[in-house]
């Protein structure tokens, strides 16, 4: 059988999604251990997207494949009860074999947050980016526009982004305050290796006023990722949903584990 969960995480104390070296912690790994007690044999998992350090789930996908009959209940509490604090699984659903957690996927979404006042704030340590000058959300919406389509952004990309092809499509990018708080929120067919903090850091330069908003198009013109700007801290950064085609009917992630229980039409 093919199993598709929802995983939900805090990614402060994670060296990101995907497995690496033993004694490096990781979301992979955590739930890998977890669903392997569940199942009584080693599961291994594919996911949708992989977070880098410090970064947040809030609707990862991921599959595996089991031979062991459980109810979907019982793999959310068997695998939540031997997790740590910071991860959980929201779900569990028995797929079609022709189900990938990465490969059926059609679109993604991120939120950034960033807490925007002159005091850091206590409760959102790890949780959103401060940035302590002001910032003009409006004008961030409106660079932010110039990014919107189907475009080269290897001005976007890490220096290190392994993807063969830098062309992606960025279906809507939204900028808006909320009082002390600016939420970035962007949804693509898929994203390069640091593609949303390297955004958030362009349009967080420009709310600044240190650069016009004109800069935006220099930058994607350049294709060059040393003319992009500062890269975000990832503390700010929410990997929310992924999009598969409609007849797959997976749960919509809920914001339970995000600081600001808003949606942005």
């Amino acid at each position: 059988m093919r199993i598709a969960i929802g995983v939900e995480y805090n990614g402060a104390a994670f060296h990101g999604w995907q497995t690496q070296q033993p004694g490096v912690r990781t979301v992979q790994e955590e739930v890998e251990k977890a669903l392997s007690k569940v199942a009584g044999h080693t599961v291994r998992l594919a996911c949708a997207g992989r977070t880098d350090t410090g970064v947040h789930g809030l609707g990862q996908i991921a599959h595996f494949e089991t031979e062991v009959h459980r109810e979907e209940r019982s793999w959310i509490l068997g695998a939540n009860s031997n997790l740590p604090y910071d991860a959980s699984v929201l779900w569990a659903r028995e797929m079609d074999d022709d189900f990938h957690a990465r490969f059926s996927a059609v679109g993604r979404s991120y939120r950034y947050l960033i807490h925007n006042r002159m005091a850091r704030s206590a409760l959102l340590a790890g949780r959103a980016t401060w940035v302590y000058r002001p910032l003009d959300a409006t004008l961030m919406h409106e660079a932010g526009q110039q990014l919107v389509g189907t475009h080269d952004f290897s001005s976007f990309r890490a220096i290190g982004c392994q993807a063969n092809s830098p062309v992606r499509t960025l279906h809507s990018l939204t900028v808006k305050r909320f009082g002390d708080h600016i939420e970035l929120r962007v949804h693509a067919n898929a994203f390069l290796h640091h593609m949303v903090r390297n955004i958030a850091g362009v349009l967080i330069a420009i709310g600044k006023g240190d650069k016009p908003v004109e800069w935006v198009s220099e930058v994607l013109e350049h294709r060059d990722r040393t003319k992009g700007g500062v890269t975000a801290p990832p503390e700010g950064l929410y990997f929310e949903k992924v999009d598969y085609p409609e007849p797959y009917q997976l749960p919509e992630p809920g914001l339970s584990g995000y600081p600001l229980n808003i949606k942005v039409e």
